[in-house]
Parts: C-alpha cells; sequence; structure tokens
C-alpha cells in the first residue's frame, strides 16, 4: 500500500513550522526521525494534506546541562543516548535502556522526542522519563509550557500534546551521586517488542532507599509508574522481604490484558520476576559500575 497523495514543507524554523501547521487548518502532520510516521502514512494509518519536515531545525537539537538539569533536545538520536558522555553521567538510565531500543537503523534515525510524542506503550524511553521524573518542553503558536512525564501519557498513542503542539525537550534531574538505576526487559529475541519491561531508579542514604521510581513499558496501554511497589521499599533496605512486598504490590500497580503473543497471567509473572532481578541489582552499592549493558 503506498500512502496518499500530501504536500510536503521543509522548515529549519520552529516558528515556521508551526504556522504551516496552523495555515493547513489542522490537516499538518509534524515529520522528525520518520520511523514511525513513515510506516503509518503507508498504511494509509494517517493521511494528512501537509507534511512538515521539522528534522532540519537545529533549535531542537543538542545536550546540554544547565545547574542540576539535563536538556535533551527533542530531534536527538537513539544512537546519541550510547554515546553521549552527557547522557552516561547524567542520565545512565537512558543509556542502559538504548541498546534495547529496536535495532540499530532505527535507533541511527529515531528522535528521542518523536518516541515520547508517539507514547508506544511497549517503547523503552516513554517509561524512561517516567523513572527519571523527566519535565518536558511544549511549543506552540501561544509560546511554550513545560509539563511532567507524570501525567502525559493518557492512554494508548495518546498524550497531554495538543494540535499543532510541538515537543522541543526533556529536561532530567541529573543523576546523583547517591543514586542509582538499573533497566532490563524480557522478549522473545533480541530487537523485538519486550514482553515486559522495566526501569528503576532510587535515591539511596547508605542502603536504604530514600525515594525511588519504578516504571514498567509493555503492561498497559501506557507506560506505567509501580507505585504501590515503590511504597513498599521506600525507607527500607532492599532486603529479600522487602524486594517480595515490593512483588506483591505490583498486583496494585499492573493489569495487563491478554493478547496474541502473552497471557495477562503470564505477563504478571514475567513483571514480577523482572522487577526482583533489577531490585536485586540495585541492592549492590557497586551496581553502577557494572556493566550490565550488552
Amino acid at each position: 500500500m503506498k500512502a496518499r497523495a500530501f504536500k510536503y514543507f521543509r522548515t529549519q524554523s520552529l516558528e515556521d513550522a508551526l504556522q504551516a501547521f496552523d495555515r493547513a487548518g489542522g490537516e499538518g502532520c509534524y515529520l522528525a526521525g520518520g520511523q514511525s510516521l513513515v510506516p503509518s502514512l503507508s498504511l494509509r494509518l494517517q493521511a494528512p494534506e501537509l507534511l512538515i519536515d521539522i528534522s532540519r531545525i537545529e533549535s531542537l537539537t543538542g545536550i546540554s546541562r544547565s545547574g542540576n538539569v539535563l536538556r535533551v533536545g527533542a530531534l536527538t538520536r537513539h544512537a546519541e543516548m550510547l554515546t553521549s558522555p552527557e547522557i552516561a553521567r547524567h542520565a545512565p538510565l537512558l543509556r542502559r535502556a538504548a541498546p534495547f531500543v529496536a535495532h540499530p537503523a532505527i535507533r541511527n534515525m529515531g528522535t528521542f522526542g518523536g518516541t515520547i510524542a508517539l507514547a508506544d506503550p511497549s517503547a523503552e524511553f516513554p517509561a524512561m522519563t517516567l523513572a527519571m521524573d523527566a519535565e518536558f518542553e511544549i511549543a506552540s503558536l501561544a509560546g511554550t509550557r513545560t509539563t511532567k512525564a507524570d501525567g502525559f501519557f493518557r492512554g494508548l498513542f495518546e498524550t497531554g500534546l495538543q494540535p499543532g503542539e510541538i515537543l522541543t525537550a526533556i529536561n532530567i534531574p541529573c543523576f546523583g551521586n547517591a543514586d542509582r538505576c538499573v533497566f532490563d526487559e524480557l522478549a522473545r529475541r533480541r530487537g523485538d517488542y519486550a514482553l515486559v519491561g522495566a526501569g528503576v531508579q532510587g535515591n539511596f542514604a547508605q542502603d536504604l532507599v530514600s525515594t525511588i521510581r519504578i516504571a514498567f513499558l509493555s503492561v498497559g496501554s501506557t507506560p506505567l509508574r509501580a507505585r504501590h511497589a515503590e511504597a513498599a521499599i521506600t525507607g527500607r533496605a532492599l532486603s529479600a522481604d522487602a524486594i517480595s512486598d515490593a512483588q506483591a504490590a505490583l498486583g496494585d500497580d499492573l493489569d495487563p490484558e491478554d493478547n496474541e503473543e502473552t497471557s495477562a497471567t503470564m505477563r504478571m509473572h514475567l513483571a514480577r520476576v523482572l522487577l526482583g532481578r533489577l531490585l536485586g541489582r540495585l541492592s549492590q552499592p557497586d551496581c553502577m559500575r557494572q556493566d550490565e549493558v550488552t
């Protein structure tokens, strides 16, 4: 199947992109990396009258630190999560999740902002923004606003973005000396969509959990925080009993559905197994010095 005919406009200005969408009367669509949009156009799941190419807008690129915040431009490629020293130092959870994102060809083209705006519940990076307590910068003709990752993902491929708005950057609190993070997922084959995946980032005082954020992917219609599991271990050492309590609490956080691949019961079992593994790694004070990325 081929995409329906559309007009194409490439811009190097954020303002021009926003105005082009406005002139299209809501019948426009933004193109960044194209790894999700192009297949969608080919299948005619989307049929815009105007395709607005924003991939050359320089202001949407770059990784920089200001104070205790790491700013990642929305057009940052997935592959840069593997190569950027700033990401490795200040947002290592992204570094640990990046090798699990599809395949190298897709990582070389796909954009960080694009995968967040798409909000695929099986994608790694949207869930990691929840675990890192990220904040999103969003531009429109009315100006710029910010919103937390918590509350941004509202339903299957549904976000807090309004028509015509562009996600411009992701702001991430910098990783601290007392922080630890881990990531892993379970899939039939490397590069396949995960049956279940999770990232965990926590702050520790000695061996006690001061704060912790646990985010799952592939277990619902959106990426999900496991708040009851978080509460079960906050203020405690990650002992076998504490980890078991977190696994038990996961039943109040996740409610996966049956699908063609895996039953809901199996997916819930895998989520508990995965959480146990991740918290076990996190309990080791030297976990940040271990090379867990393959």
